[in-house]
């Protein structure tokens, strides 16, 4: 079923050069979860879509749109480009990641108004000028229950006391206080600063978020335990990630911007 002359708003997620002058765009929507469109004679100069399908661009369409096979794009209404991101290159990657993570949580046709939402909040945060890397670790707690993995963060799994130290139990599936430690002695350590950002960001609306202050030890605990929740527990690692811990390695003491 084709829904013909649908207007929607929707995230610019990827794009890729088609036959000689043509382009798909992935872009994830509002109404209709993510949706790959052929756009024709796009990469020709003077196509009249250009403004609506450049990287990191949020945008109101007109097309026509598919439940199967490939969609298309007859209008173009509004568009805001987040120009911020779009000149830096750490921002970009770190954008780039936020949004391939949504991409590989859902399949295609799947609609996630909340995840629109929160893709479009998470890129005007960051183009704001937060901390990119605080805004996507919020992302990727919060993202987990779409991967299949939904921790226990509001207290021990055992006995739900939070007012003793905690750690992480992959084991039990969310955090165990130090009563129970003996359980698992192959458990997350974490440190207490970063526990508790941990569970505060499973619960965060970034609506509501109006500053953030993160060390950087604090930070790296963050990436250090984060990492290790996807690769042990999510199996997923985008190209974005991979370029990120690149770029980690090349400037080790460059703090991005606090806000």
């Amino acid at each position: 079923m084709t829904k013909a002359n649908a207007e929607f708003s929707g995230l610019v997620i990827a794009r890729h050069n088609y036959r000689e002058s043509d382009m798909l765009v992935k872009l994830l929507t509002d109404r209709f979860g993510k949706k790959m469109f052929l756009l024709r004679r796009a990469r020709k100069p003077g196509f009249r879509l250009t403004a609506g399908i450049l990287p990191f661009t949020e945008a109101t369409y007109v097309g026509s749109v598919s439940d199967d096979g490939l969609s298309f794009l007859t209008a173009l209404k509004e568009a805001h480009q987040y120009r911020t991101i779009s000149g830096d290159i750490t921002l970009n990657a770190y954008a780039t990641y936020i949004l391939s993570l949504i991409d590989q949580a859902y399949p295609d046709g799947e609609p996630i108004l909340r995840w629109y939402q929160e893709a479009k909040q998470a890129l005007e945060l960051i183009d704001d000028g937060f901390d990119p890397a605080v805004i996507t670790n919020i992302i990727e707690v919060q993202l987990l229950a779409a991967f299949g993995v939904q921790p226990q963060w509001a207290g021990c799994v055992i006995d739900g006391r939070s007012d003793l130290p905690l750690d992480f139990s992959e084991r039990y599936g969310g955090v165990l206080c130090q009563a129970h430690w003996h359980l698992d002695n192959y458990r997350f350590r974490i440190q207490p600063k970063a526990m508790y950002l941990l569970r505060r960001f499973s619960v965060l609306d970034l609506a509501q978020l109006h500053s953030i202050n993160v060390s950087a030890a604090t930070k790296a605990e963050l990436r250090r335990v984060l990492d290790r929740i996807y690769r042990d527990m999510v199996g997923v690692l985008p190209k974005a990630k991979r370029f990120l811990d690149q770029m980690a390695q090349w400037a080790p003491d460059e703090q991005p911007p606090k806000a």
